[in-house]
């Protein structure tokens, strides 16, 4: 077995990085309470950001993601982690020259005709390295950092406390379905051989499309922890946040698209839509779409799921109660009362707001890009408490984040778009009849599975 896959070793010095600050924390709020004492949320979830602070990695992905769900975690949490950075420090390149030589090889460096020892990128999981292939191909080299399996294995066991904490505190919602999520696609973001059939399923999904650029996979250059793909030469999102507005509203439609169309064609969302997963692309010096660059974490949905998405999403268009509840129940949602649905249709209408209106707007009148949907969560957070517990399906966890992902992405932009306009183009262009049939078409033709 590779010995790297979540040793024991591993495991054991991420416990003990993080398990003394959690237990200190979770000592001082379960004193409060046997002394009949007030909880002081703002505090404990300052100590508990500053706890899990000094660790860089899964964590702070998942801590970044639970807070856009409302109530998987009390508003004084969700605040708190969402000011988390997932960088970690990079390795330097001794370091990168054994870790290349264990994916490719000891002649590893032969197989390129130029390899930047200087990471242009780190992130929370790997680095990426800028090379050249001997046909002169330029490229990205995601390296993964090491031992990256046991970190998973002992921050999910560390999201299970949080969560157990979260509990005792009277949770409106069950955590369970989002734990299990949780832990299945930090796992599946690990294998970058899975990362590459999804990038191969882009390829296709958009391979007419000229405002969305999809790098293409170097199969032979490419492993379970390194991916090797070829290099799309871009400038950052946030160097357009003061063109004019023309350019930047057909930036954000390009984004809309890069979100909106695979889902409405083959039932598949990019979960992780942040400003780091897209650069702009121009032609004869104008801004012309966007690359997509990182593919970790695609959520493949099932065809019943999608459609209930659009059920739902009609439903409130046309005010159509059978067929908003008749969504919830396709999602999985259970035993809903006639509160709880009003409940949750009040943060449907915030996800879908922008699509409900046939006119240009903004996404969000005066609301930063940090703070997207959170006044809207802690309203649901507090009903939740009072009409709840209600158990949130899995499949919800990755198709809110990305909801409020690219929110966060298009504020920044301050686009002015017919969204409404926008996502009917998109349905149009996909019937619902045929999305099955395409889903296993283009699964097959990349090589992935339907996710579980």
């Amino acid at each position: 077995m590779d010995a790297e896959r979540n040793s024991f070793t591993g495991r054991a010095s991420r416990y003990a990085r993080v398990s003394g600050n959690m237990t200190g924390v979770a000592a001082k709020m379960l004193g409060a309470r046997l002394m009949g004492g007030t909880q002081d949320h703002d505090k404990n979830a300052m100590e508990i950001t500053k706890a899990l602070g000094n660790l860089k990695g899964p964590l702070m992905k998942v801590a970044q993601l639970l807070s856009t769900i409302p109530d998987a975690l009390p508003p004084e949490y969700a605040a708190e982690l969402a000011s988390l950075q997932s960088d970690a420090p990079p390795m330097g390149y001794p370091f990168v020259k054994r870790r290349m030589a264990a994916e490719l090889g000891p002649n590893w460096l032969q197989r390129f005709s130029a390899f930047e020892k200087a990471p242009a990128a780190a992130a929370s999981l790997g680095q990426v390295h800028r090379a050249r292939t001997p046909d002169g191909q330029d490229v990205a080299c995601k390296l993964q950092y090491p031992n990256m399996d046991s970190a998973i294995e002992a921050d999910l066991k560390q999201l299970g406390f949080v969560f157990q904490l979260h509990k005792r505190m009277k949770s409106g919602i069950d955590t369970s379905q989002i734990n299990a999520e949780i832990a299945d696609r930090l796992r599946e973001e690990l294998d970058y051989e899975h990362e590459a059939k999804a990038a191969k399923l882009y390829a296709i999904t958009f391979a007419n499309d000229p405002t969305v650029r999809v790098p293409t996979v170097v199969d032979d250059l490419s492993t379970r922890r390194l991916l090797t793909m070829g290099w799309l030469n871009g400038k950052r999102l946030l160097d357009y946040k003061t063109a004019p507005l023309e350019v930047r509203n057909r930036i954000a439609a390009a984004l809309f698209r890069a979100y909106w169309h695979p889902f409405a064609d083959i039932a598949v969302i990019h979960g992780d839509p942040h400003l780091g997963n897209y650069t702009v692309f121009e032609e004869d010096g104008e801004p012309a779409g966007i690359n997509l660059l990182d593919y970790g974490c695609i959520r493949i949905f099932p065809p019943s799921f999608a459609g209930g998405v659009i059920d739902l999403y009609e439903g409130l268009l046309h005010g159509d109660d059978e067929r908003v509840v008749h969504a919830y129940e396709v999602w999985g949602f259970k035993g809903l009362s006639r509160e709880l649905i009003d409940v949750l249709n009040v943060w449907a209408r915030f996800i879908y707001g922008p699509l409900l209106e046939d006119r240009v707007r903004s996404l969000a009148d005066g609301t930063k890009p940090g703070e997207y949907g959170r006044r809207e969560a802690f309203s649901v957070h507090k009903m939740l408490k009072e009409k709840g517990p209600v158990t949130v399906p899995r499949e919800f966890v990755f198709m809110d984040r990305a909801a409020i992902g690219l929110g966060a992405v298009l504020l920044h932009l301050g686009a002015e778009l017919n969204f409404y306009e926008l996502f009917q183009t998109e349905l149009a262009a996909s019937p619902r009849e045929g999305q099955a049939d395409r889903q296993a078409a283009a699964l097959a033709a990349s090589g992935l599975a339907p996710t579980v």
